[in-house]
């Protein structure tokens, strides 16, 4: 629980360049703008209680606001580049909200990447609840990994011979029987805010995380991952 002093910041981070599908962040999908999602999730969980959008986009914005998400600060353009780690935005939007909102307390920050449009409000929530019930610095969100590095990822080295990448201690035989791995996905990030401020990466600190349905942490990076977004939604409703 946290008390009316406090309140948990949720977090938009989008760039207004995009290389790989331009202006991705307000690309519409399913007739809405790709942004609209998170931000609807964000208003939507019930531990979030002040949602803001990070970007450098006058458009982005203006779009941002009208799904009801607050502005109040554009992103510097030096944290905007193709270049730049995301993880300065995060430090950049935490120290900004503290000095705006001076005298309450930031319990939690919580990334909701516009990207993963199929996750769920619930999803952030079980990120929320885990870091603040644990002495976990940061709370991923990940999901069961298709490849699997004691048994079907290899890696070729210099002779071109190629091997397992983590060889198991005993033959594996079934996929089912090697050790359970998973992928990160870009569903939610919840992090104690100090944290982000004095680290410099996720693995830096204690991490656990959240399992995901596959079918909910869809990540956008493609012209691809819209067509197969936009079946799934079609299909949810």
């Amino acid at each position: 629980m946290i008390t009316e002093k406090e309140y948990i910041l949720g977090a938009i981070f989008a760039r207004g360049g995009s290389k790989g599908v331009p202006r991705k962040n307000i690309r519409p999908l399913a007739g809405k703008p790709l942004i609209g999602y998170a931000i609807e999730t964000a208003l939507a969980s019930k531990r979030v209680n002040f949602v803001v959008v990070s970007t450098d986009d006058e458009e982005i914005a203006e779009i941002s606001r009208q799904y009801g998400a607050q502005v109040p600060f554009m992103r510097p353009v030096e944290l905007a580049r193709d270049d730049t780690p995301e993880w300065l935005a995060w430090r950049h939007t935490i120290q900004t909200v503290k000095a705006l909102k001076s005298g309450l307390e930031m319990a939690a920050f919580v990334s909701i990447p516009p990207t993963a449009p199929l996750r769920h409000a619930s999803d952030v929530d079980a990120c929320i609840q885990k870091l603040l019930g644990s002495d976990a610095d940061i709370v991923i969100t990940v999901k069961k990994a298709e490849r699997n590095p004691y048994f079907n990822m290899v890696s070729i080295n210099e002779q071109d011979y190629a091997h397992l990448v983590i060889p198991p201690k005993q033959t594996v035989y079934r996929r089912q029987d090697a050790p359970q791995v998973y992928d990160m996905t870009t569903v939610a990030y919840a992090a104690r805010p100090d944290f982000i401020l004095n680290a410099s990466s996720i693995f830096d600190g204690k991490v656990q995380a959240v399992v995901v349905p596959s079918e909910r942490a869809l990540d956008i990076d493609t012209e691809l991952d819209f067509q197969i977004a936009a079946l799934l939604l079609e299909k949810s409703r």
